[in-house]
């Protein structure tokens, strides 16, 4: 138990059920967006009744990585197991609307070469839109406008708030200007997340970083992956080779993901470099700022997650060097797509692979990387390639992702029989 009265805004008294909390003055839809927004606002009969659940959140574009993938899995896996359950997922956009299966789009600049993402600037607005599409339970998918205006909206109406922490920005900030930056950033986000009934981190690593920064309240649930997407049956390893160019005796290693400083790519390139000819290093959407390779093949980011999972399952083993990386979902369909996995001894990836399904690098570093891929290589590959499948199968589907996350909603609603398993679950 614990008594949120120290901020006006949020003057109820946690007792396992959220309470109904002051309402803030977020002012009342415009005309546009009373208009925009008619297929959310006005439910069929009877939906009001049951829970309704909402994702907010601006790390949603074109070109998006793991947290699309995860809120569009959720969508799907709602619409599928729990229709009985209202979902609304708002997130910025070009203009302001919503469609009748609760898709809400918040109209926000273009990040200028931002690659897609857009940047809402108004909290007001936002805030304004959670409210009045009444949600029972609001989860923040990011620190920034979207999920302040969770928390707003939330102390507005009495729903109850999680957080999903998604990312580090302390080590961000470090990384990019310099320790200096370090504290004064995991300041900021320990007191945004202090502000949830619930923060949700995706691995061990995260909520070590959150418990280190004085966040209470956190539960730690892993993502999942679509293990009938990502399969190794996919894999078309001749064809694949043959249109990159390469020979099939060639040592094909691939990444997948954003070409961020933080995913470390140029140690990855150096280790290949290290390793020699036989070795070839395929970049997929994350090459775009570096200097070419005569080891390194970059493809564009790849929209269609079925021809992604060729591309994967057809190369001989997955590379990940950030050795801070929060979770790493790409690493869970490299195992799903029967891949081994080398990967850091340190950071959310190293919760998710072992000896026995991929291999450890002593240190993320060129020669640190180079030296635990030539490891696997000595290995048997075959039997590396089942025990990552089975993994993925029996750890990591998102039925146990999303079940867990019903658990954790339902203990915050005081409602856990509206989400109890589904009957096909126990089946």
């Amino acid at each position: 138990m614990w008594d949120r009265s120290e901020n006006p805004a949020e003057s109820y008294k946690w007792t396992g059920v959220v309470m109904r909390a002051c309402v803030l003055d977020i002012g009342e839809l415009t005309r546009t967006e009373l208009s925009s927004l008619g297929p959310r606002l006005y439910a069929a009969p009877g939906a009001s009744l049951s829970p309704h659940l909402i994702d907010s959140t601006m790390l949603f574009a074109p070109k998006s990585g793991g947290v699309k993938r995860y809120l569009l899995a959720k969508r799907a896996w709602l619409a599928r197991h729990r229709p009985d359950l209202r979902h609304s997922l708002i997130v910025p956009g070009r203009a302001t609307r919503a469609t009748a299966d609760g898709m809400v789009s918040i109209s926000a600049p273009l990040i200028p070469f931002g690659d897609g993402y857009r940047c809402p600037a108004s909290l007001r607005k936002w805030t304004r839109i959670i409210a009045h599409l009444k949600p029972s339970l609001v989860e923040a998918g990011d620190a920034y406008v979207p999920g302040h205006a969770a928390l707003d909206a939330a102390a507005a109406t009495g729903a109850a708030t999680v957080g999903f922490c998604h990312s580090d920005p302390a080590a961000l900030a470090a990384l990019h200007f310099g320790e200096w930056a370090a504290a004064p950033a995991q300041k900021r986000w320990a007191k945004f997340y202090s502000r949830f009934d619930m923060v949700v981190a995706p691995s061990q690593y995260i909520a070590s970083r959150l418990a280190e920064s004085g966040v209470p309240r956190v539960a730690v649930q892993p993502l999942g992956v679509d293990i009938d997407i990502f399969h190794p049956a996919r894999a078309d390893r001749d064809m694949v080779r043959q249109d990159l160019g390469l020979s099939p005796r060639t040592r094909l290693l691939v990444f997948a993901g954003r070409p961020a400083r933080e995913k470390n790519l140029e140690t990855l390139v150096e280790a290949v470099e290290m390793l020699g000819g036989d070795y070839r290093l395929l970049l997929i959407a994350a090459g775009a700022n570096l200097k070419p390779h005569p080891q390194t093949i970059c493809l564009d980011y790849v929209r269609d997650s079925k021809q992604l999972a060729r591309l994967i399952a057809s190369c001989d083993a997955f590379v990940h060097a950030n050795d801070q990386e929060p979770f790493g979902l790409i690493v869970l369909e490299a195992l799903a797509a029967g891949l081994p996995v080398v990967g850091p001894s340190t950071g959310g990836i190293s919760e998710l692979i072992d000896n026995s399904v991929g291999q450890k690098a002593t240190e993320a570093t060129p020669a640190g990387m180079a030296e635990a891929i030539e490891a696997l290589f000595e290995r048997d590959l075959e039997a590396l390639s089942r025990a990552a499948r089975r993994r993925a199968e029996e750890r990591h589907s998102w039925d146990r992702t999303f079940q867990g996350l019903m658990d954790i909603y339902g203990g915050l609603l005081g409602s856990t029989a509206a989400f109890a398993p589904a009957p096909y679950l126990n089946a």
